[in-house]
């Protein structure tokens, strides 16, 4: 998983492109696009992504907000996701992303024209969201893009996005991309209250020295950073960009009862910083 966006970036380098298209590696995980049971992860908050492309559905009394969208692809999966759950699509007015690469916003562009939603996003990610990820540091040069998109609110470092009774908190984890994100918010249920953190783990897509990456010179600085931070990090459930990443399907299957408990293990999260900053000392002692 580590390598994989690297390794399918690769296979797209012959490819033309320009800023409308869409060019998505054919050869990725097919979890990526295979369809998934919805559910409710806690209080307010749901999974309407696919097998392992993380979508989550905050469902607020204003609306609610959708973060990540996927691959292209996946707009039918989350749009079906979130009326199985009983809500409407078009009851979305707010969008996020964890990070600017098109399996997370394959269809951020789509269905913010579909429902009128207001896409905020981390100022350093807002050029390749413009450019269609041409701009990235590493995957752009390969030629995978994805459906430019402009942002309505540029967000900071604790900035606060307010829908109805909820506010989630935006943490600049920069690294994976120039503006990866996680975010924290506080839910409830009928038994007590959560802090949530839906957290982008900074995995390592470059085979080059962090020096060599002359496109983003702070890469190195940005991964150490965040890093740091996010060790510090005060919640009760984690969940993450990819389902993989913290083994939804090993937690829970299909058809499976409510249960915010399965999510509240903090030293599996502890445990992935860990081996991401082994891998990070490894790659600056390059």
């Amino acid at each position: 998983m580590k390598r994989f966006l690297m390794v399918v970036a690769l296979s797209a380098v012959m490819n033309q492109f320009n800023a409308q298209q869409v060019n998505e590696p054919k050869d990725h995980p097919k979890e990526w696009s295979q369809s998934y049971e919805p559910f409710r992860i806690a209080g307010n908050l749901y999974y309407v992504g696919t097998y392992d492309l993380a979508s989550y559905l905050v469902v607020t009394n204003k609306g609610n907000i959708l973060i990540n969208t996927g691959l292209a692809n996946s707009l039918s999966i989350i749009k079906n996701n979130i009326k199985k759950l009983g809500f409407k699509y078009q009851d979305t007015k707010i969008l996020l992303l964890t990070q600017a690469h098109y399996d997370h916003l394959g269809a951020m562009a789509a269905i913010k024209k579909d429902t009128g939603a207001k896409l905020y996003a981390d100022e350093a990610d807002v050029d390749a969201l413009k450019s269609g990820g041409k701009s990235d540091y590493e995957l752009g040069k390969y030629g995978v893009t994805f459906k430019p998109v402009n942002p309505d609110y540029i967000l900071k470092d604790q900035n606060v996005v307010t829908l109805g009774d909820t506010k989630l908190t935006m943490l600049h984890h920069p690294g994976h991309t120039k503006g990866s994100c996680s975010f924290l918010f506080e839910t409830k249920d009928s038994k007590r209250s959560y802090k949530v953190l839906i957290a982008n783990m900074p995995t390592i897509i470059i085979d080059k020295k962090f020096s060599e990456v002359t496109a983003y010179p702070s890469i190195e600085k940005d991964y150490e950073y965040t890093l740091n931070a996010m060790k510090n990090l005060d919640f009760d459930i984690w969940v993450a960009s990819h389902a993989s990443q913290f083994d939804l399907h090993k937690k829970r299957k299909p058809k499976d009862q409510y249960n915010p408990k399965v999510f509240m293990n903090k030293k599996e999260y502890l445990d992935e910083l860990d081996s991401l900053e082994e891998d990070f000392q490894k790659k600056k002692s390059e």
